[in-house]
């Protein structure tokens, strides 16, 4: 099975790229001139505790929970990443998401868009509500319904974009407008899926940034760390308490892996944007494929919306293979190129069936509702070459479907 030409160039009509980017990735809070050693490299700082000079005079660094020298060169590449002024690391993207719910209160209530990650979905629904916090799920795309979900007590609104596993694309200028109304509304959005690269939420209203690291910042699958970036001091200052006084921080090993990961993410990210699209075109044309959803087509149905607010889109792409779930099955057995494993934003392919694996413990009537079938697969589309790609996908679905072994 040879790969669709270039029918659509992957860049036009999508925002331009964000200036200086790749020379921020490599450079900012990179200085050589912070070492002794002058490295150019960031050593891994591994001390728990700095020398005081005397009691309470310390020069930066106290103890490593509270701030370390690696873990500090990659918050301020990421922040500049952002257009953010600062940003913040934390030892999950959930640990993140813990911190940020931490600036409210009992008796707050917290607007998540429906369509979310499993994990967060689980920690709004299973412990944040036990906590004391209403969290009620809306779908955001439709701005109208949001707004008419906002009521006094309303203090966080969450937005996934694109959402994951439907990857739906909002608005996120128009939440932002939504939000501007009320008083005291802290709106994040969750950038996992496009990576700084390809959008930039505090550009567009959003008050924090927040990202599962593990996946495409990273990039390479060996670390699990979460993101927050932000542009506020006051909001900033909270954070960074509640960084400190809740200790879910990265190791400096790990703050060492991400800061190497940034250093290519540019480049990483444009070949998935040209990957994912060579085959979310290849599956638009597949028997086997009842439906695909990827932003980057013209078939999408925010398609016009992505390009507003977009550079580029990730290798992101969920799809319905025809059939039931046996076909599902089958087809992500016979993969050999694509990893069945969950997670994404890899240089390596992944695939993964949302209604068992990421979304399992999303309840059955709100997975239905979201339309997470057992037909519904989710691709992580990799760095290999697009021809072996495709070609696996391909021998895959003839695995699934032995009628079309013909197909050509």
């Amino acid at each position: 099975m040879q790969p669709p030409g270039d029918r659509q160039d992957p860049n036009e009509g999508f925002l331009q790229g964000f200036k200086h980017f790749a020379t921020h990735a490599i450079h900012t809070g990179q200085e050589p001139e912070q070492w002794n050693s002058m490295a150019v490299v960031p050593p891994i700082s591994l001390s728990t505790t700095f020398k005081q000079h005397g009691p309470g005079e310390y020069t930066g660094y106290e103890y490593s929970r509270s701030g370390n020298p690696t873990r500090n060169c990659l918050e301020k590449s990421v922040a500049a990443l952002d257009g953010a002024k600062y940003s913040l690391a934390y030892s999950s993207g959930l640990a993140a998401t813990l911190n940020i719910a931490h600036l409210l209160k009992s008796g707050d209530k917290i607007l998540c868009t429906s369509d979310v990650y499993g994990g967060t979905n689980r920690y709004f629904r299973r412990i944040a509500s036990e906590m004391g916090l209403e969290v009620t799920f809306v779908d955001c795309s439709d701005l109208k319904c949001l707004e008419a979900a906002i009521t006094p007590e309303t203090k966080l609104l969450w937005i996934e974009t694109p959402t994951n596993p439907m990857l739906t694309v909002i608005d996120i200028q128009g939440c932002a407008d939504i939000v501007s109304k009320h008083k005291d509304i802290i709106f994040a959005v969750d950038n996992t899926f496009m990576s700084a690269y390809f959008q930039r939420p505090l550009a567009l209203g959003a008050d924090i940034c927040m990202y599962s690291a593990t996946k495409y910042m990273n990039g390479h699958t060996d670390v699990v760390m979460g993101l927050v970036s932000v542009k506020c001091d006051k909001l900033y200052e909270r954070l960074k308490f509640l960084q400190n006084a809740l200790g879910a921080i990265p190791s400096p090993f790990d703050c060492y892996l991400v800061n190497r990961g940034l250093k290519t993410l540019h480049l990483r990210m444009k070949q998935h944007f040209q990957s994912g699209l060579s085959v979310a075109q290849f599956l638009e044309t597949h028997p086997c494929v009842e439906r695909v959803i990827f932003p980057g087509l013209p078939s999408h149905p925010q398609y016009e919306l992505t390009k507003r607010q977009c550079a580029g889109v990730s290798g992101m792409i969920t799809f319905y293979i025809k059939g039931n779930i046996e076909h599902a099955k089958i087809f992500l057995r016979s993969l050999k190129v694509f990893v069945l494993a969950e997670s994404l934003g890899g240089y390596e392919s992944l695939a993964e069936h949302p209604a068992i694996m990421t979304h399992a413990s999303v309840p059955e009537k709100d997975r239905a509702a979201l339309k997470i079938s057992d037909s519904l697969i989710r691709l992580s589309v990799g760095l290999e070459d697009i021809e072996d790609i495709i070609e696996d996908l391909d021998q895959a679905f003839k695995a699934a479907h032995p009628e079309l072994n013909n197909h050509k």
